[in-house]
């Protein structure tokens, strides 16, 4: 692992990190595709609605596995940077037992306040059932979702990227099996695509723990050795926290944002859900590059490697921006005959080709910020990464979407995420210099 990590062409050990969990991001990409040209095909525009108003359900609790999988990964990737072993194992332990108790809390919690949830998401009388079908599923099984992040991020810090993959991929194939059966064969409609997505996290998570016993040479998932002191903890918490936060605010923007669209109708919902999942085509695999490299970052900062940590870093903004600029000029070119081909009605297809439009628009400063948004990560450096998570989707995008919505009405509702993009990213750029600076300054 060590010489993996310190020695190896920069180039070369950063593909071997990255593409494994690219591959993974692409699993999933698969997935969502599938999944909504599945439920698209059934012609109800009030399903695909109701369960495009439960996504930001998954973002919520992708938010709270960060906490310990991302938080986690990052400290223990310093840890062992800095040969520090037995307590990157003792944390390893420690955060993969905290998330489960948080996510049984967390269970309870929501299925009693699943009514006022739903409201707050953005249901109608016409799409309250489907949305509660999905959520009712998700959120019972919501443990194993929460749980996965945190061995799917842990076992990269020893450069087990590939386990992960594994993991995640077997997990999606069977979902995307599992989604035309309950939906076309068991009549199970929104509940049936959420017992598939649950089920395919349970196969995922059983994997990940499976890969952490077996193939970890470091860490462990071993209640005996669970143990973080305080300052452990905290270091963990205040990048986890951060990082969660970005999930949550993805939560809290879709939420917005489906508010907003709802005044246009369920096809504006529909066309943005739609969009949405083509923008993931791109997203996904620029986060799958971004914090792929994240555990090579947080290695070579943890070992005081300098010289090395730059190399990677220009590396990383090189595959990011160039990737996001080629692809995304494709997708906007097919934009409308992508749209139709989950539904090809006129209306849906005209503002969904404008929205996608619109969210691809500034694909290459997100490749920008995913690279900031790691290096905070990496670095420790929890207010620059909390600054980042609540700006883009979060208090950044309510102020720009109120403002526009009133200023432009629905094209200034579509095009709220862009401006917020472009506001994120120049604050990204002055908190990463400050960074960076305040790193030569202790080299």
């Amino acid at each position: 692992m060590d010489q993996l990590f310190e020695k190896a062409p920069v180039r070369k050990v950063y593909m071997q990190l990255a593409l494994p969990v690219v591959m993974g991001m692409l699993a999933s990409m698969v997935y969502n595709l599938a999944d909504t040209f599945f439920v698209a095909k059934t012609g109800n525009a009030n399903l695909v609605a109701g369960i495009s108003l439960g996504a930001p359900l998954f973002s919520f609790l992708l938010a709270v596995g960060d906490i310990f999988g991302l938080g986690g990964s990052a400290v223990i990737s310093q840890m062992l940077g800095r040969q520090d072993k037995k307590s990157a194992a003792g944390l390893a332990s420690y955060c993969f037992y905290a998330s489960i108790i948080v996510s049984l809390v967390l269970t309870v919690l929501m299925l009693g306040f699943k009514r006022p949830i739903l409201h707050l998401l953005g249901t109608t009388p016409a799409t309250y059932q489907y949305a509660a079908g999905f959520y009712n599923m998700l959120i019972g099984g919501s443990v194993f979702i929460v749980v996965s992040l945190v061995p799917g991020n842990i076992i990269r810090t020893e450069g087990l990227a590939k386990q992960s993959m594994i993991a995640t991929i077997f997990g999606t194939v069977l979902t995307i099996v599992l989604d035309p059966i309950f939906l076309f064969v068991c009549h199970w409609g929104a509940t049936g695509v959420g017992l598939a997505n649950v089920i395919g996290y349970v196969l995922n998570t059983s994997l990940l723990v499976y890969f952490m016993q077996k193939r970890a040479k470091v860490l462990t998932l071993a209640w005996s050795q669970a143990h973080a002191t305080r300052k452990t903890l905290l270091a963990t918490v205040s990048i986890g926290i951060p990082a969660s936060l970005t999930n949550f605010m993805a939560s809290f923007g879709t939420m917005l944002l489906n508010n907003y669209l709802a005044r246009y109708g369920a096809d504006a919902v529909a066309a943005m859900g739609i969009a949405n999942k083509i923008y993931m085509m791109i997203m996904l695999v620029m986060v799958g590059f971004a914090f792929g490299a994240q555990p090579l970052i947080g290695y070579n900062y943890g070992s005081g490697n300098r010289k090395r940590l730059n190399a990677i870093l220009r590396f990383d903004y090189e595959v990011l921006i160039g990737y996001s600029l080629v692809l995304g000029v494709i997708l906007m070119i097919l934009a409308p005959h992508l749209v139709a081909l989950f539904m090809n009605q006129a209306t849906i297809v005209s503002m969904g080709t404008l929205m996608l439009r619109a969210l691809l628009a500034t694909t290459p400063l997100m490749g920008a910020i995913l690279v900031f948004t790691t290096v905070f990560q990496s670095f420790t450096k929890p207010i620059s990464a909390l600054i980042m998570a609540v700006a883009r989707q979060g208090v950044i995008f309510a102020v720009v979407i109120i403002f526009l919505s009133k200023a432009a009405g629905f094209n200034g509702v579509v095009w709220s995420q862009a401006v917020s993009d472009c506001l994120t990213f120049l604050i990204g750029v002055v908190l990463f210099y400050r960074a960076m600076h305040a790193r030569r300054k202790t080299a």
